[in-house]
């Protein structure tokens, strides 16, 4: 896949370009997912199949604002950065 994406050293918290330009995806938890699906229905909705099941969330940018994509970048770059710390 030919899209930029965000690391923590070698795991992806997340990329733009994904299904299109207009949006991103994040890596977060089930929970975190529901949480964020129940605040900004218009923003956000799960990636398809497993991957969505297992948190993968899609962004539409031009209806998120600044402070909620600073809110789930922080929360899925904690997520990629706990499992690092664990291995």
């Amino acid at each position: 896949m030919n899209h930029p994406d965000f690391r923590i050293g070698e795991r992806i918290f997340a990329s733009l370009g994904y299904p299109d330009d207009g949006y991103g995806m994040v890596k977060l938890t089930p929970e975190q997912q529901m949480s964020f699906l129940k605040k900004a229905p218009r923003v956000f909705a799960p990636c398809a199949g497993a991957w969505g099941k297992q948190g993968s969330t899609s962004v539409c940018l031009a209806a998120a604002n600044v402070d909620l994509l600073r809110t789930v970048l922080e929360a899925a770059s904690k997520n990629v950065g706990a499992k690092k710390t664990k291995a």
